[in-house]
């Protein structure tokens, strides 16, 4: 199971393993007050891309195919694919919009290299 949760919700047990998926620490959120297992840098949207879907440059679809061509052959997406089959994975992400964000594609993409169980 594959879940995306803004930094500032509360922790649950059902997180799991938890991961932030942002390139800059949250604003406001001392390093101690965030429980997460690990900050993984390697998936986030480039600097570029990042500010051309904040400034309104491109529409989330645009900014959903370049950062899928951005993160085309990243080992880092199978290895949280292998975590999600052995246990809950929470992507952490500090956007507003819960619904179109960074956090919700590389949701996607995870779960697209999970292989389906018959």
């Amino acid at each position: 199971m594959i879940s995306c949760k803004r930094v500032y919700e509360a922790p649950d047990e059902q997180d799991g393993y938890r991961v932030l998926v942002d390139k800059l620490w949250p604003r406001g959120l001392k390093k101690a007050a965030l429980p997460y297992d690990e900050w993984c840098k390697a998936l986030t949207p480039e600097s570029q891309l990042r500010q051309e879907y904040h400034q309104g440059v491109i529409d989330f679809a645009g900014f959903s195919a370049l950062y899928r061509q951005q993160l085309a052959g990243n080992p880092e997406l199978d290895r949280l694919a292998r975590i999600s089959q052995q246990q809950p994975l929470t992507l952490l992400y500090a956007a507003k919009d819960t619904r179109q964000n960074h956090a919700r594609v590389l949701a996607d993409m995870i779960a697209e290299r999970v292989p389906v169980q018959e």
